[in-house]
């Protein structure tokens, strides 16, 4: 018997006996919702039967299911303005503890600043399925937070707990394959966020062959929905576009043939849980899980989108001044504003050179207004250890690569040994590790006109474990 299944099954009996105790039914007519609904919430948080919690934890998440979009903003509004901490206690815990600073004055302050919808958010995951509408429930607060900016401080409680309940430890790696059941491969193909799988017969064609594996992050209470996936590609040398490895003619090899690893595809599956890091774990995870099983293998590397890169040269082409292009390099690159220009071999070799040496510059020299390097899934790789090992033109010529890199991909390099000293020159200096390849595209008078001391730049190793938030329900690795 499926354990899952068995316990799941049993939550379920358990709430129907304590929906049965509690006569939990529907709202009286005439009763605001709202307010009926706050009166379950106060239920809930002080009650202290595990079948009567269970049972009010599923009423409750059944009903905000059936809300319509403004009754779920009036929800999530209710939890910011009526489910903070108690004022008064708060108040009596900081003048407590401003006289005589003890360990025990510190938890009760401690305690007395949690907001009371924290405890409401654990005891709503008591309902069988609970952390499933959780995770939809934060979701729908991710886009009303856009318009109430207020409302951040709730999400900062789901976040909070999303941390604990997702992390690493909870998290199962399965391989998915051609053998998986069905329903999670339909939902590879719906999740797939990078390179789109347009049916069945190319899903076939990733996962099926030798040469290829995908794996996904599960938990446990989401078991047949998968977190984050990846999809990789065994090689015999680093690929430079990814048209070569996804075209259905090519020439497939053995997988103890391989030597390369190659990451082509990372997707994040549930927009509830953005922000949540998994990335990071799952690339290590899988570059042990590969050595083992195909010990010939000893490059790992990514084959990357550079999403922020179009947006950041049109600023730089648009500005009166720029450190990185000349009139003349601006003169060059009028001609990727023509929809074909990657159909013209006159256009493709004008346009090459300045490209190339922006994208380095890009990398290496460019931040943002807070001194943080622009580009998400850089940051993530750079973080993780990666080194940026080459710059690939035009490889990727789908319209959402043309529209975002004007088709420039990237290749970072996972090598084993150096990935703890990469982490720490990009995680303490600021410093992005480069092929020298890449360092040379820079031109020299250029590189010290404007070079910005790594001193004085904020350091990125908070935010490099957390940009899987970029996107909608998608990294890129």
């Amino acid at each position: 018997m499926n354990t899952t299944s068995f316990f799941g099954d049993m939550l379920q009996t358990i709430t129907e006996r304590g929906r049965r105790f509690l006569s939990l039914g529907p709202r009286e007519e005439g009763t605001n919702p709202l307010d009926h609904i706050e009166i379950l919430c106060e239920a809930l948080l002080s009650s202290r039967g595990e079948a009567s919690g269970m049972a009010m934890a599923k009423d409750l998440l059944d009903r905000w299911q059936r809300f319509d979009p403004a009754m779920q903003r009036e929800f999530m509004m209710m939890l910011l303005r009526r489910f903070g901490p108690k004022t008064e206690r708060l108040e009596k815990a900081i003048e407590s503890y401003q006289a005589d600073p003890t360990p025990a004055a510190l938890l009760e302050l401690h305690v007395a600043a949690e907001p009371r919808r924290q405890e409401l958010i654990r005891r709503l995951n008591l309902a069988p399925n609970g952390i499933a509408t959780l995770v939809r429930m934060r979701e729908k607060l991710l886009e009303l937070k856009v318009e109430d900016p207020d409302l951040e401080a709730v999400d900062s409680d789901f976040a909070h707990l999303f941390g604990s309940w997702f992390n690493r430890g909870f998290l199962v790696l399965r391989p998915v394959s051609w053998s998986t059941p069905a329903d999670i491969l339909e939902k590879i193909i719906r999740y797939e966020a990078v390179h789109h799988i347009g049916g069945w017969d190319e899903l076939r064609r990733r996962l099926a062959p030798d040469d290829r594996r995908c794996f996904a992050f599960f938990h446990p209470q989401l078991i047949d929905d998968p977190l984050i996936f990846v999809e990789v590609a065994l090689t015999r040398e680093i690929p430079s576009n990814i048209a070569d490895l996804l075209k259905e003619d090519r020439a497939q090899i053995k997988a103890d043939e391989a030597t390369t690893a190659v990451f082509y595809s990372i997707s994040n599956c549930q927009e509830g849980l953005r922000g949540i890091s998994f990335g990071n774990f799952l690339i290590k995870q899988v570059v042990e899980d590969l050595r083992r099983e195909l010990p010939k293998l000893d490059t790992f590397v990514t084959l990357s989108p550079v999403p922020g890169f179009a947006g950041w040269l049109s600023r730089e082409r648009m500005a009166e001044s720029s450190d990185v292009l000349t009139p003349a390099d601006k003169s060059k690159l009028a001609v990727i504003d023509d929809q074909d220009w990657t159909e013209r071999a006159e256009a493709v070799a004008t346009v090459q050179p300045v490209m190339m040496s922006a994208a380095a510059w890009y990398f290496l020299k460019a931040r943002n207004s807070k001194g943080r390097l622009i580009d998400p899934v850089a940051r993530f790789h750079l973080g993780n250890g990666a080194r940026l090992e080459r710059i690939n033109f035009l490889g990727d010529l789908s319209p959402k690569a043309l529209r975002q890199a004007h088709g420039l991909m990237v290749n970072y390099l996972y090598k084993l040994d150096d990935i703890e000293a990469n982490h720490e020159a990009f995680a303490g200096r600021g410093e992005v590790v480069a092929a020298q390849s890449i360092r040379r595209l820079v031109p020299a008078d250029k590189a010290v006109r404007s070079l910005v001391p790594a001193t004085n730049l904020p350091t990125p190793k908070t935010e490099a474990a957390n940009d899987l938030k970029n996107g909608r329900k998608e990294f890129t690795p």
